[in-house]
């Protein structure tokens, strides 16, 4: 299906305003740390959260005042992630008060979302302190600079937005996300917003974001790290006046397919900008036996410690994509697995049916020296297939992470 993608990030959709400040929780001043998204209107809401059984105040909240499918406004601060604190719950619910009142609006209409360092109790002023410039710098115009303001090791805003027809109607759909280290989503990604003015069922709007997270996000992975804080969100505040998806029907899937489109420009956005990453590396699986196994052995491959290292010195290491392939828990036959390389310098193969064949390593080396690297992978098992994204590993990744808390 076609899209139309446009600018204007969350707020592209009507009924829709941001606003993104630094108020105080993060020491560097010229970094934003507290971002708001506002709908003018309830909207069914949809969300998935982290697996991880260390789990951050901020999602047990969220879930909390999600218990009726509806929501106005999220909040969300950088810089401190409210997990494994004391006093977090309290500190997540206060922030929603806080928000409630300064909007007018039921607490139980606030979502509330944190990421940063994981231990410390969160300093409520700086935000109490905030709320009123907040608040005032809500607009249409505001969406780059709440997804500046959820931003930690980030280096680039990542925010898109499009348009697509249910009924009659031209429907819009933004999302911004934040995510750089500590992402093996087994769910979504660290944090992630999307928001929309299409009009459809709760129960439709769960299943079209369980099912694109599995397919997307839950296909991502920067270093094996599942975050305690990982969370997806969907809005529809149902501006566009469509009428209602109510049936799993061809106005489903537009809207579903419009989601997968939005989420995998997320996705390949969030690979990219991995700690300390100088490739984007997508791993397209086909043959598979079932879509279970082709995702089994995209995500490990992408998963690969080993293949990710050679990926950032451009080396043709292709039996570390067989071991990858090997542990990765899929039902395959081993001896019918071809693999290539490619970008947009070329392709080189060097694999066929399971074993290793003649390849030049200059052209190999051309074509992995690229700042985006397919690893493609042909089974010989079936007729499924699956994309999963990742980035190479490279010496500043340790760097970053060496001294994260400074």
């Amino acid at each position: 299906m076609d899209f139309t993608f446009i600018d204007g990030g969350v707020t592209a959709a009507k009924g829709f305003t941001a606003a993104g400040i630094h108020c105080g929780i993060r020491k560097n001043r010229d970094k934003k740390d507290l971002a708001l998204l506002v709908s003018d209107r309830p909207a069914e809401t949809a969300a998935v959260y982290t697996k991880n059984l260390v789990i951050g105040a901020p999602c047990t909240v969220t879930k909390q005042h999600l218990a009726d499918n509806t929501a106005r406004a999220i909040i969300c601060n950088s810089g401190i992630a409210n997990t494994c604190a004391a006093d977090g719950i309290e500190k997540a619910v206060a922030m929603c008060d806080m928000t409630a009142k300064a909007l007018g609006i039921d607490t139980k209409d606030v979502l509330v979302a944190s990421t940063g360092v994981i231990g410390p109790s969160i300093n409520l002023m700086p935000i109490e302190q905030g709320l009123p410039s907040l608040t005032a710098a809500l607009s249409v115009q505001g969406h780059t600079d709440a997804a500046q303001s959820i931003m930690t090791t980030d280096t680039a805003v990542k925010e898109f937005s499009l348009q697509f027809i249910l009924g009659d109607r031209v429907c819009t759909m933004g999302g911004m996300a934040k995510g750089s280290g500590m992402i093996a989503p087994n769910m979504a990604t660290m944090l992630c917003f999307i928001t929309t003015d299409a009009a459809i069922d709760t129960p439709l709007l769960k299943k079209a974001l369980a099912d694109v997270a599995d397919e997307t996000f839950n296909m991502m992975s920067i270093d094996g790290d599942t975050s305690t804080n990982d969370m997806l969100i969907l809005m529809a505040n149902g501006a566009a006046d469509n009428p209602v998806v109510k049936d799993n029907n061809a106005d489903y899937e537009v809207f579903t397919a419009a989601l997968h489109a939005l989420c995998v420009k997320l996705c390949r956005a969030l690979a990219a900008d991995g700690e300390g990453a100088t490739k984007l590396l997508e791993c397209r699986v086909s043959g598979g036996a079932t879509k279970q196994d082709a995702r089994l052995v995209a995500k490990s491959v992408i998963s690969s410690s080993l293949l990710k290292s050679a990926m950032f010195g451009a080396d043709a290491n292709w039996g570390r994509v067989l071991c990858a392939i090997g542990y990765s828990g899929a039902s395959l036959s081993p001896n019918g697995v071809n693999v290539a390389f490619r970008s947009s310098a070329g392709s080189v193969n060097v694999c066929e049916n399971g074993a290793g064949i003649e390849f030049s390593e200059e052209k190999a080396k051309t074509v992995l020296s690229q700042k985006e690297i397919i690893i493609d992978i042909l089974l010989s098992d079936g007729g499924s297939q699956a994309t999963a994204w990742g980035c190479d590993l490279t010496y500043d990744y340790v760097r970053i992470n060496g001294d994260y808390r400074s």
